[in-house]
């Protein structure tokens, strides 16, 4: 994603009510070639293995080392670090040395194929699931015409960035517009608003640039 803000419309620690809310707006833009992607981020082993049992058909990737593999071709290096789905991760402990933290997606997914598995799944990690593809529909009544490219919904998990860069004991929705800056003002930051209110709830913070 680029160009776009992304506005928070929802804190809270409970997980059905943050889905909810999430596909409820998402469901005002949902159009035919929508898509949803997730994410997560695992620190230990433990918890990449319950994960991966539940959600088999999740990549999971263990981190590289700096240089560690330059030279190598792809085909000569770990399948840890190259992904593989569940049923592959490494039984062998020594195997994820040096691999964590340990990363899970699946990309451009059919709309309410993997939505609810991945919530009961997710646990305490950090994570997101993000539904793009959006078409959010034309504002007359404050001045703004509808947007596809950066028409996005994600639900973070235990973060409140899509860096996932503190952990954090609630999730939070956002939705996204396209950036239009002048003097550092966001110009569509009402839009965001607009959109919110549409199907009841309101901007609660500042943007994050995408």
């Amino acid at each position: 994603m680029s160009n776009g803000v992304a506005y928070p419309v929802l804190r809270t620690p409970d997980f059905a009510l943050a889905l909810s809310t999430a596909r409820r707006l998402m469901e005002f833009g949902r159009c035919e070639h929508s898509k949803v992607s997730v994410f997560a981020e695992f620190h230990s082993v433990a918890e990449a293995r319950r994960v991966a049992k539940e959600l088999p058909e999740g990549w999971f990737r263990g981190q590289e080392g700096y240089l560690e593999f330059n030279g190598v071709p792809l085909e000569e290096q770990p399948g840890l670090v190259v992904g593989v789905q569940g049923p592959g991760l490494p039984a062998d402990p020594a195997a994820y040395e040096g691999r964590l933290p340990m990363e899970c997606e699946l990309y451009d997914l059919p709309v309410g194929s993997i939505e609810d598995a991945f919530t009961a799944a997710v646990g305490a990690n950090m994570g997101w699931i993000n539904w793009e593809s959006l078409c959010w529909p034309d504002a007359p009544e404050v001045g703004f015409r509808g947007e596809s490219k950066h028409a996005e919904v994600t639900l973070l998990f235990n973060s409140r960035t899509r860096e996932l860069d503190e952990c954090v004991d609630d999730h939070t929705v956002l939705v996204h517009v396209r950036s239009a800056s002048v003097d550092r003002r966001q110009m569509r930051e009402p839009y965001a608003h607009w959109l919110a209110a549409q199907v009841g709830l309101e901007v609660i913070g500042a943007g994050q640039r995408n």
